[in-house]
């Protein structure tokens, strides 16, 4: 054999970068056409904009005059420390749909004994977290979902919250 057929069996063939790049333009294709979807609500929202339907704990903005507002008797909690005694400081408001405002602030005292409840169990640890407000809002709102029936609150607003 001569030196130019071995050199040329020698190296291997070079492979096409073809398919990794069709691969990836269809795959980034792919990912937008989804994002698209579901933000125009195609997928998992029908005409609700990306909420699913049905859902009564989200507000609809088209029925701000079906909501009222019912606020909770404020709270103060001693929350015992190894050093001292601190308190909370805790007033909310429920959002609740027009129809069900008689129901829930009737059963206001039940609202009240729950949310007491609640959060006498709290520790200063549970309150000092970064992201303990939010998880205290939801463990908050089911329970007052469960005394007063799921579909009568849609919401819990904190209108204070202070530590001192």
């Amino acid at each position: 054999m001569t030196d130019t057929a071995q050199a040329t069996q020698s190296q291997p063939a070079k492979q096409s970068k073809t398919p990794l790049i069709l691969g990836l333009v269809l795959g980034l294709a792919g990912a937008g056409g989804g994002f698209y979807a579901v933000q125009t609500g195609m997928l998992f929202g029908g005409e609700s904009g990306g909420r699913p339907a049905g859902n009564p704990a989200l507000p609809d903005p088209g029925k701000a005059g079906e909501v009222v507002f019912v606020p909770v008797e404020p709270l103060v909690i001693s929350l015992a420390d190894k050093a001292r005694t601190r308190h909370l400081r805790f007033r909310a408001q429920l959002e609740v749909n027009r129809a069900h405002e008689a129901e829930v602030t009737d059963l206001m005292p039940r609202v009240v004994d729950v949310l007491n409840g609640y959060l006498r169990a709290l520790t200063l640890e549970d309150i000092e977290e970064s992201a303990a407000l939010v998880r205290l809002r939801s463990q908050m709102l089911r329970r007052v979902r469960i005394v007063t029936g799921h579909d009568r609150v849609r919401d819990l607003l904190i209108m204070e919250f202070v530590l001192n």
